[in-house]
């Protein structure tokens, strides 16, 4: 009787949303074939998709599912993210590498706000491109879109962000090794500018290990590092959201301020740390990469389901620019660091 009271306020909140649950996770499953047997990105393949059905999120039964897995999902996946980082891997690497990844990282966030706020942009634009071109792509771009205050535009900045990552992703894994032969990097060398540029994890993986098995560890750990970086750039966000937050708001009360940083930045830091210990079994660990693997796929579906080709198309050269010239600058800096 117990559970059967307890199941209700469940049964309530499920009721008006399993039928866009379902959908996305339908779609998530389509993308994610298509991937696999056709060797294209699984998040561009799950926004493709989702934008073929958009009509979907404008009203009707999964319009209110739809909206949930565009938000709540899309945390718990980013907070699983934890569970594929160790201090370990981190310590590994040795201090020259992970000194040589911050200053990466910063320096293409802080060219991003500039180049952002240059071509007429807000600075969360720059945040938001810079992020995911430094950090690690698709899953970069999704975390730090929870991370922002809610804006008309958001959803369409965090879908083009997105697109635009995956693509200059997918060329990168192709081009890149062919680079590194060309400048005659070692290796070693070559591995670390994989994994310090190509924005993704699964191309960085294809890129490194079609140099060497060296080049391909190497390029992995250095990725895995980046992917660390993600917890202080979502505090970064948090802090720039909140005092944009009391600044166009100076009524707010205590209690309706955010905090500093959202509940699912927190679940990362800790999955980090627990993941560190080797507490969890190996089979828990791989339970919880690949619930993170499909939350962020079926977020991305949602998304895209959110969105309109027609919005995309009027996004206008800028921000493409914005992100070529993000990538071009960020490889030049690795570069100029090896």
């Amino acid at each position: 009787m117990l559970a059967q009271m307890m199941s209700w306020p469940l049964q309530r909140w499920l009721a008006p949303r399993w039928r866009g649950f379902w959908v996305c996770a339908v779609v998530a499953i389509a993308a994610r074939f298509v991937s696999e047997h056709y060797g294209a990105p699984v998040m561009l393949m799950a926004l493709l998709l989702g934008m073929a059905l958009n009509f979907l999120s404008v009203e009707g039964a999964c319009k209110p599912g739809i909206d949930v897995t565009a938000r709540q999902v899309l945390r718990i996946g980013v907070a699983l993210l934890g569970l594929r980082i160790t201090l370990d891997q981190v310590t590994a690497l040795g201090w020259q590498p992970v000194l040589m990844v911050l200053g990466a990282v910063a320096f293409t966030i802080a060219l991003g706000v500039v180049l952002a706020r240059w071509m007429g942009y807000r600075v969360f634009f720059g945040l938001l491109t810079g992020g995911a071109v430094g950090i690690c792509g698709a899953s970069a771009a999704l975390a730090l879109s929870a991370a922002l205050p809610n804006h008309p535009l958001k959803e369409k900045a965090t879908l083009f962000t997105v697109i635009g990552v995956s693509t200059l992703s997918t060329l990168a894994m192709v081009l890149y090794p062919l680079l590194t032969h060309g400048l005659a990097l070692t290796d070693a060398q070559a591995g670390f500018f994989i994994g310090a540029t190509i924005h993704d994890v699964a191309q960085v993986v294809g890129a490194g290990y079609s140099i060497s098995r060296e080049a391909g560890d190497l390029a992995t750990l250095v990725k895995l590092l980046r992917v660390a970086m993600l917890l202080p750039v979502i505090a970064l966000v948090a802090w720039v959201t909140a005092r944009h937050m009391a600044s166009e708001g100076e009524g707010q009360t205590q209690t309706q301020k955010p905090p500093l940083l959202p509940g699912f930045a927190v679940a990362f830091a800790v999955l980090v740390l627990v993941n560190s210990t080797a507490w969890l079994p190996q089979t828990v660990v791989q339970v919880g990469q690949a619930t993170s693997q499909w939350c962020l796929i079926a977020a991305i579906v949602a998304i895209g389901m959110k969105t309109h080709l027609k919005d995309m198309l009027n996004v206008g050269w800028k921000p493409i620019v914005l992100m070529v010239s993000e990538t071009v600058a960020l490889a030049a800096f690795v570069y100029a660091l090896i």
